[in-house]
């Protein structure tokens, strides 16, 4: 794409400089969207790892409309989608990619997804991005609960954000930050908006999300939350390993029961493998923090997921290793929640409440681990954490879904 010049007019793009930084609006309500991109060289930053962040449009079939936001950080390669929740379509760094393929090859515009559909199950005709966000009024599998059908994984993940900003620090390390506001309201139900920001900086080889949920309503709520962040090769293999700091593990049902001794390792593609689910409620050190990675069979190539369990305290493994045309992917997934319907997981206890006016963070972060080094560094935050307590495996799941 063309570089576009930066122009300060009424129809241009909005641009302020302030508090050491810029700041550009790239979408709101009363702004049409138009392709658009900034450059360090446009900026007159010096660095040896010049960036930019380009603003597009897709055209064609069912992702018609849809805004990319595409960021290079020098280094690192990522594009989020602001039509879809702000979701992180993939990242890459030279040769290697953070992401999958599904076989929803487009990038849905929401206006052309039906939640209801597939009973309950319609989430899945979008279903394609690195890290997809779920919530916020619930997640977990399609089902009823209080007279109301929940479809899987809840709307976060298709509702277009209504303003999005580009936050440029003007000063060394020149952090990017990509920020947007979704909206989740219903009419007596919910009035939920969320501040979401993607982070990076120039050279580096990760990223993070840092989400703030707020209840605008006037009484308290429950919520959910689970951030559905998959991943494929070049990390998933035959043999590859994925590694956490294990408080409890458990599988979500009665054929990962049947995996539960491999439950930290995975198969080659496998036709009719379908998927096993594991629910693991993780230690952490004195700040909450814990980290997790998946790395391939040779241990030279990996990837970290760091949360924080004061707000996301469990995670959830899926492992999807089917074939590769069906799907070949495994989702690491921190939530407020397992992926059981909201009904099963009141008696867990993970239906948090949030009170009125109150907000609640959500702070995420990837890493490349390009190399053994980088592997074996992480893998030993894990065992640090771990400092050599007990891990729990149940050996039935936590909830029976053979009475539904």
């Amino acid at each position: 794409m063309t570089p576009l010049k930066l122009i300060i007019s009424l129809g241009a793009l909005t641009a302020a400089s302030h508090a050491m930084a810029w700041d550009y609006v790239l979408l709101d309500t009363d702004k049409a969207v138009q392709n658009w991109q900034i450059t360090s060289q446009q900026l007159g930053v010096k660095t040896d790892k010049p960036f930019s962040v380009t603003l597009r449009t897709l055209h064609g079939g069912r992702q018609e409309g849809v805004s990319i936001v595409d960021i290079d950080n020098g280094t690192m390669k990522l594009s989020v989608v602001p039509t879809r929740g702000m979701n992180v379509l993939q990242a890459s760094v030279g040769t290697v990619r953070m992401g999958w393929d599904s076989p929803v090859k487009e990038v849905v515009n929401p206006s052309f997804i039906e939640l209801n559909g597939r009973g309950g199950l319609g989430w899945l005709e979008g279903f394609n991005e690195l890290v997809t966000r779920c919530g916020y009024e619930w997640v977990g599998h399609p089902g009823m609960d209080n007279g109301e059908l929940l479809t899987l994984h809840g709307r976060a993940a298709n509702i277009p954000a209504n303003k999005v900003t580009l936050h440029i620090d003007e000063k060394p390390p020149y952090a990017i930050s990509l920020r947007g506001e979704l909206k989740e309201q219903a009419f007596k139900k919910v009035d939920f908006s969320v501040a979401t920001e993607l982070v990076t900086e120039p050279g580096s080889v990760s990223f993070s999300l840092n989400d703030t949920l707020t209840n605008n309503g006037d009484y308290p709520k429950e919520y959910q939350a689970l951030y559905h962040s998959n991943f494929s090769t070049p990390f998933l293999e035959q043999g590859a390993r994925f590694a956490a700091p294990v408080k409890q593990v458990s599988p979500f049902n009665d054929k990962a029961k049947g995996d539960l001794p491999d439950w930290q390792t995975y198969r080659a593609p496998t036709k009719d493998y379908d998927e096993t689910v594991y629910n693991v409620v993780p230690y952490a050190d004195a700040k909450g923090d814990t980290l997790t990675v998946l790395h391939n069979k040779a241990g030279s190539l990996g990837v970290s997921v760091g949360f924080n369990t004061q707000t996301l305290p469990v995670f959830s493994l899926w492992k999807n290793t089917d074939t590769q045309g069906q799907g070949y992917v495994t989702g690491l997934e921190p939530g407020t929640s397992f992926s059981y319907n909201r009904r099963y997981q009141r008696p867990l206890g993970l239906v948090p409440t949030i009170a009125a006016k109150e907000q609640k963070q959500f702070q995420i972060s990837y890493s490349l681990l390009a190399d053994k080094g980088a592997v074996d560094k992480a893998l030993s935050r894990v065992s640090e954490i771990q400092a050599g307590r007990e891990t729990e495996v149940r050996q039935t799941p936590l909830v029976d879904l053979t009475k539904e």
